[in-house]
């Protein structure tokens, strides 16, 4: 979500950037049908090969020309920091999604990252068009977007077996804390990265205090 002081990026060109950012939900999707290492290898090769060319615009006019020729348009004024070297949010969405493949069970990883593609963009979008309030570090309506439909997503993503009414509590918790987490991140840390490990870490803690002889593992797919 943009802050109520405006990024210089226009809104048409915000919705493009979302509307790509969604196709990152194949990630959780792709990864119920998969196991674990066979997801953490392809993540694995696709976060390289981003951050080879994420880096690569800096060190060489010639590419860089290339780079910002056709994807230039999605750049936010921090992605284009040459002293800085800034790395772009979709190389971060791969980072986020390796490293969480790597630390989270499944069950948890789903609902996490399903929240960082769908209730981000939700909650930059609504914010960005409606947000006069401001809360925090940016709008109570951006805000509030993140965390409605983040509790949408708790309810459709899966479930392990048993005590549901718990795990939607769970889930919903941790969907607040992101909702928090996405308001306070910009300025210090790219919350493709903060969102899903905060919700990710909150929701396995609260599994360990509330239900703790529950094995976290998805019933007839591979863990």
């Amino acid at each position: 979500m943009i802050p109520i002081e405006r990024e210089s990026i226009n809104y048409r060109d915000e919705l493009v950037r979302k509307l790509i950012h969604l196709c990152s939900l194949s990630i959780p999707i792709i990864y119920y049908f998969i196991s674990r290492e066979t997801a953490a290898l392809i993540l694995g090769i696709l976060t390289f090969t981003a951050l080879v060319i994420d880096l690569g615009r800096y060190f060489s006019n010639s590419f860089g020309k290339i780079f910002y020729k056709i994807f230039g348009f999605l750049l936010r004024k921090h992605e284009v920091d040459h002293k800085k070297k800034n790395l772009n949010g979709a190389t971060y969405v791969l980072m986020s999604a390796l490293i969480c493949v790597i630390i989270l069970p499944k069950v948890i990883f789903i609902t996490a990252f399903s929240i960082l593609i769908i209730s981000d963009s939700l909650a930059a979008l609504i914010g960005r068009r409606f947000g006069k309030r401001k809360f925090l570090s940016k709008s109570l309506e951006g805000t509030l977007a993140f965390f409605i439909s983040a509790s949408v997503v708790v309810f459709l993503t899966p479930k392990i077996e048993g005590a549901l009414m718990t795990q939607y509590l769970i889930g919903i918790a941790a969907a607040f804390v992101g909702a928090i987490v996405e308001n306070i991140s910009f300025g210090f840390a790219d919350d493709n990265l903060s969102i899903p490990i905060s919700i990710g870490l909150t929701m396995w803690f609260l599994y360990i205090t509330f239900l703790p002889n529950t094995e976290l593992v998805l019933a007839g797919v591979p863990n």
